[in-house]
């Protein structure tokens, strides 16, 4: 089961928007992911993000480059950045998102470079 977490063992419910991009050579890439109106900006403890943790059967994948975006003065969306640096990080990044897309709906749209 693929999960997402930004406190160690508490799962968000709320499925973010998600881009990807990759280098040309495929050894580089990053995920970059909108959580608007997350679950984890509902507790009194929003100061204790410390990270987005991706949790599947294989272990755990992190980032701690999570931003909170705010309108009028309110959170509103946690945005994150995930930096893949070699081809088998990003083979292991795919394997988690196929597991978390399966698990909560998902699908790929690929856009073409014009």
């Amino acid at each position: 089961m693929a999960t997402m977490q930004f406190y160690p063992g508490v799962d968000e419910p709320v499925v973010p928007t998600i881009k990807l991009t990759r280098s040309k050579d495929g050894s580089k890439g990053t995920a970059s992911f909108v959580f608007e109106n997350p679950k984890a900006l509902t507790g009194e403890n929003v100061d204790g993000i410390s990270g987005l943790y991706m949790v599947d059967e294989e272990g755990e994948m992190s980032t701690k480059d999570v931003n909170a975006r705010f309108v009028n003065g309110q959170p509103f969306a946690l945005e994150v950045l995930y930096i893949i640096r070699s081809p088998e990080g990003w083979d292991r990044f795919i394997r988690f998102m196929e597991r978390y897309s399966e698990k909560n709906g998902l699908g790929l749209t690929k856009k073409e470079d014009s």
